[in-house]
């Protein structure tokens, strides 16, 4: 039923074993439950260090940023509820997303092949992580891109172009081609992304090899189109992401926006309209285990009307809308490598799993500009009070399905 690769379960042996020789404990001591749950406590600790040095180096060049506002930034995502819910199990999510961030860290800092490492390292942990191994080596092309851009632009002394319009599109796009026409761009590219492309060819020799992506349990994760997984993907960094990205001036300026692109954002609602008719899937787990919140979502919302999910279309657009507006500071090469990255990571996907949301919500809220003071402490309040909550359900309201002995809980 195992359906990840034992990167957790090499990493215990790494920490267990160790622990045996040193002290002399006995195996049923450092092999016990606890001890288990006390590894993603020392990553949870590593990852407050890595959310702190990330958030360093990304915003290095904002001397408005205080010490203060960094720190309070990383304690505040340090305690994401759908990522600290876990630190205290035995699951994969916290040592995913310790090595998935200090990879990042790594190739931001310029040290692919360590980068590269620790990507592979990530990936035992997840498969899916690749991905994000991949976002690494494209941020490198990226910033690539947006040097070259600038330097085509200043030279052809183009008139402003408006970022975010369809003209920027057509014109990045007319960029692109030409970029990768020339031999020389290429050479260098690959000379520059050599690390990640490696461990890119290591994953497909795995996929080749393995007969897929997925070991264990392969009929209850089979890969589809699911689509309207990027729209709950925009929903849920919609609602822990609120003092950001539903503020009264982000608001009013997306109903000027679509009062302007009217048309365009009409033929938006309606291709999503069909998106959500034609590709909407779901899983038995999502329908058939009461233990998560997903279940409750689906029942409690989605299954009220057949309607339901249409009605909501509007609410994804604005999300989706939201999200891009806040990471408008990015370059337009950084923000396509990103939904490209968050499409791959998220359709494929036929399960409703709020887990599989835990990296783009954070790679999202780390590069986003640093918020002030007001608003990252009504985000760290709304996070201790769905901890609160998440931890008093789970620990207090126990229940026991009809035909098994076994208390059962809530979580995510």
């Amino acid at each position: 039923m195992i359906t990840t690769l034992p990167g957790l379960y090499l990493m215990s042996v790494g920490i267990v074993k160790p622990a045996v020789w040193l002290f002399g404990w006995s195996g049923s001591i450092v092999c016990s439950t606890g001890m288990l749950r006390f590894i993603n406590l020392l990553f949870s600790v590593g990852n407050f260090y890595l959310l702190y040095l990330l958030l360093c180096k990304i915003h290095n060049k904002n001397k408005t940023v205080s010490g203060f506002q960094r720190i309070l930034s990383t304690v505040t995502l340090s305690v994401f509820p759908t990522l600290y819910f876990f630190t205290f199990l035995y699951y994969t999510d916290t040592g995913s997303v310790f090595f998935t961030l200090f990879a990042y860290l790594m190739c931001l800092y310029g040290n692919h092949k360590t980068s590269a490492l620790l990507g592979f390292c990530g990936f035992m942990f997840r498969q899916t992580n690749i991905i994000w191994t991949i976002f690494c080596g494209g941020s490198v092309v990226a910033q690539q891109l947006s040097e070259a851009w600038k330097t085509e632009s200043q030279k052809k002394k183009e008139e402003r172009i408006t970022k975010g319009s369809f003209s920027e599109l057509i014109k990045v796009l007319q960029f692109l081609t030409e970029y990768i026409m020339s031999l020389k761009n290429v050479v260098t590219l690959i000379i520059l992304t050599w690390p990640y492309i490696l461990l890119v060819i290591v994953f497909f020799a795995f996929v080749v090899i393995n007969g897929g992506i997925v070991v264990g349990d392969r009929s209850s994760h089979e890969a589809c189109f699911h689509v309207p997984q990027l729209f709950y993907f925009f929903s849920f960094t919609l609602f822990f992401s609120f003092p950001h990205l539903m503020t009264p001036n982000k608001t009013g300026n997306f109903l000027q926006c679509v009062r302007k692109h009217l048309i365009q954002y009409s033929m938006l609602v309606a291709i999503s309209l069909f998106l959500v008719w034609k590709f909407t899937y779901v899983h038995k787990y999502l329908i058939g285990d009461n233990r998560h919140y997903t279940f409750y979502v689906w029942r409690k919302v989605f299954q009220r009307h057949d309607l339901v999910k249409y009605i909501f279309v509007p609410a994804y657009v604005f999300a989706g809308w939201s999200l891009a507006d806040s990471l408008k500071s990015k370059s337009v090469f950084w923000n396509l490598l990103y939904f490209v990255c968050v499409f791959a990571v998220t359709v494929p996907q036929k399960l409703l799993e709020f887990r599989y949301f835990i990296l783009p919500f954070l790679i999202y809220r780390l590069n986003i500009p640093v918020p002030p003071l007001s608003r990252l402490l009504l985000e760290l309040a709304f996070y201790v009070v769905v901890n609160a909550i998440t931890f008093h359900l789970f620990l207090n309201k126990t229940f026991q399905w009809p035909n098994s002995e076994e208390i059962q809980r809530f979580m995510w």
